[in-house]
Order: structure tokens, then sequence, then C-alpha cells
């Protein structure tokens, strides 16, 4: 949303609260194709919420990676969620661009919760009909920019875009499968302190929102009901067994946690719903670090009662045997979706 490229290569550097995950990818004739990815773990607290606490710490694992990797590239394309994100879609009166440019800032000033002064706003025009417009309105706080944008320079990198992981989400999908502009489909990226939801049809948002819910809430209960450490209870989490816990004691524990998340996203279909009449979500993909947590998805499709799947983000993206292994790729993929969207805008048209 913040900043354009002019097919200038980028890596896509996503900055969760558990993990910082890189993709570079470029044209080739046989389409888009993989050049390198990377991830590295983050301890506790190391990023809240989207906030990130230890830039030293988080600078150096950005560099790490791209040592590890041999990733030359110093462009990123990288993105923000939580609550310093508004996301509107707003109706107004039809008007040329020049006056929708002169008028978005009063506008958006009745939208948006924080001072105008304080945020970084973007907008994009939706759908124009005869007597009016849809625009979806974008604001972030600068403070919440700075707080990454620093760390990158810490790291020595140029931030070229700032998007909203929501939307670098969408890119991910909207790549990989070539949607149906008649389908409305609900994109959730399950992190581990936040999900964002994006429910888009025809590579249009209708509506997206974060919510404070994730793999941290599996890992803290499981810690907290059997006495485990975080390490312990990670292994859990991810469907490892541990000595002394029946397979029971921690299905129970993980559905309990997945009942919380699945409340969650069925609040935000039932506003979406309310709020957006005759529209119906068709089918659900889910990608973040959590969407293989054992259960979630099952339960999901039995609750949503529509097909849900786990997003592929390399489903269209070529990737050479010779240079990668494509298991180890698998393994990670869920949790490379939001990276892989960000890589996607170097292929941005200027």
């Amino acid at each position: 949303m913040f900043g354009r490229t002019k097919q200038k290569a980028l890596v896509g550097l996503d900055i969760g609260s558990s993990s910082i995950k890189a993709v570079e990818l470029k044209s080739s004739k046989q389409g888009c194709e993989l050049v390198s990815f990377g991830l590295e773990p983050l301890a506790q607290d190391t990023v809240v919420d989207g906030a990130i606490m230890d830039a030293p710490l988080v600078a150096g694992a950005i560099s790490g990676i791209f040592d590890q990797q041999k990733i030359k590239t110093k462009n990123v394309a990288t993105a923000v969620s939580g609550h310093s994100v508004i996301v509107k879609r707003v109706t107004l009166p039809a008007m040329t661009e020049e006056e929708l440019y002169d008028r978005i800032q009063t506008e958006a000033s009745q939208h948006i919760p924080f001072d105008i002064a304080d945020v970084n706003l973007s907008y994009q025009l939706l759908e124009s009909m005869d007597a009016q417009m849809d625009v979806l309105l974008v604001a972030v706080k600068k403070d919440k920019i700075l707080n990454h944008t620093n760390v990158l320079a810490q790291a020595g990198k140029t931030p070229v875009v700032v998007d909203i992981d929501a939307f670098a989400l969408q890119n991910c999908f909207e790549v990989n499968y070539d949607p149906d502009p008649g389908q409305t489909v609900a994109l959730l990226n399950a992190g581990a302190s936040v999900m964002n939801i994006n429910i888009v049809r025809g590579g249009i948002p209708l509506f997206t929102r974060d919510v404070s819910v994730g793999g941290n809430q599996y890992t803290d209960a499981l810690q907290k009901e059997l006495d485990l450490s975080f390490e312990n209870a990670e292994r859990l989490k991810k469907g490892e067994s541990i000595a002394g816990v029946a397979e029971e004691h921690r299905a129970t524990i993980l559905r309990s946690v997945t009942d919380i998340l699945i409340l969650e996203i069925q609040k935000t279909f039932d506003f979406f719903r309310a709020t957006a009449s005759g529209e119906n979500i068709q089918r659900i993909y889910l990608a973040g670090g959590s969407a293989r947590v054992p259960g979630l998805v099952d339960l999901l499709r039995e609750e949503s009662a529509m097909p849900v799947e786990e997003l592929y983000p390399f489903r269209k993206i070529v990737i050479n045997p010779g240079r990668h292994n494509e298991d180890q790729i698998r393994e990670l993929a869920p949790r490379l979706a939001i990276a892989v969207g960000l890589a996607v805008r170097s292929f941005d048209t200027p």
C-alpha cells in the first residue's frame, strides 16, 4: 500500500511474532520462480502484537537470513498488522481522481480513530458506479511503520514497500489460485499472536479484520495445563509426542483454544454478512504458522459448513529441484504465505 515498485527486485520479509520469514522470487521463462527463502525463529516477546520490542535482535536475525541464503538484494517489501492498522471501505459520491485526492484527508478523518497527522494514509478506488464510488482507505500509525523501517535500516536493508498482512495474503492467493471472479472467499492467516482475516471477491477486499488470537494461545494453554516448558508446549502444538502426555489430554486442550479461534472467525463472518447484504462466503483458505495445529482445519470445516483448505503459497511458483528441497518447502509453506505475497510485489506494474 505504501510505496511502489518499478519491476525492481524485492525480497518479501515477514516479521512475525514467532519468526522472521524471507522469500525472493524472479521472473523466468517458466513463470514466477523461487530464488531463495529463509526462516529464523525469534525468542518469546521479541515481537509483541506486531511491535518489535528488541530491535537489535530482530535486525541481527534479518541479516542472518540474508547471509545464510546468500541474498544479495537489499530492497525489501514488508508488512504490518494489528491495532495500529485501520482498513475501511467507504462509499463516496462519484468524482474525478483529482477531486478524490483533494477530499481523501477530510474523508479519512471521519472514519479513522487516530489523528490524521499521526498516520500514513493510502487509498484505492475499488468500484465506480454512476452516482457513487467505493474507496478502500488504509491508515497505519507512523510510529508503527517507523518501528519496522528503523529495524530494517539497522539490518542494512531498504524498505521499498510497506504493505498490510491481509493484502499480502491476498496477493499470494491470487498469484497461485487464479480465483473465480464471482466467488467470495475468506483468507485466514493464523499467526502466533494475530489472525488476519480478509474476505475477497474478484480481487477486491470486501472486509478485513485482525483478531488478537493465534498460536501463542495454544502454547500458553498447554504450558499451564500440563506444566510444560515453552519448548515442549510448542512441540506438542505441532503434533509431536511428549513423554507422559496422553493424546486425549493434548487434544482436549487444543480443542478448547480452537473453539476460541473459530468463535472469532464466526463472529467476523456474521458481521460481514450483516453489513454486506447478499454476500455469502463460499470457501476458506488457511495459512500461517498455526494452520497445522491438529484438528483446526477439520473443526473449521465442520463449524462453518463450507470447504476449508490450506493455502499453498507455491502452487503456481516454479521450484527448481536442483536448488530447493520441495519437501522442506511444503513443511514450511503455511508460514511463508505472507512473505510470498510480499515478494510478488517485485512484479508490480509501475
